[in-house]
């Protein structure tokens, strides 16, 4: 099931315990399937695990499937993990330059402004991950 608007990986469930299921992927970077891959540092492949919620009961341990998140979601973990921080850190450091004139204390007052940042999505993780929701299709 190819969906141009959806982000899918080939996965093996893991465990399934009542209608929470376990499935085990292999993510790689765009580059991670490139023939040049072995002189190169860029490539990059980690074994993911997600949890999925199911209530159709027609999934078994050790079955192959499609792991499935929403490409707009995709955008969001990309919002929330990059491009917010980084505008935060410019724009604190902007304010603290013109105020303080001491490029010292820009750099050290703008970079701190990460600590909150990641304390607060840290303190909020479990509200995020709701929004985050995986889903799973059987491979034809």
């Amino acid at each position: 099931m190819s969906n141009s608007k959806a982000i899918e990986h080939k996965g093996r469930i893991d465990s399934i315990q009542g209608n929470e299921i376990s499935v085990s992927f292999l993510a790689m970077s765009g580059c991670a399937s490139c023939h040049a891959k072995g002189v190169c540092t860029a490539a990059d492949m980690q074994e993911k695990s997600v949890e999925v919620i199911d209530f159709t009961n027609q999934y078994q341990e050790g079955e192959e499937v499609n792991v499935v998140l929403k490409q707009s979601l995709g955008f969001r973990a990309l919002f929330l993990s990059y491009v917010l921080p980084f505008l935060l850190v410019l724009f604190i450091l902007i304010i603290l330059s013109v105020i303080t004139k001491n490029e010292a204390i820009a750099g050290i007052g703008a970079l701190s402004v990460l600590i909150p940042y990641y304390i607060t999505l840290f303190f909020l993780k479990d509200k995020i991950r709701k929004k985050f929701t995986f889903t799973i299709n059987k491979i034809d």
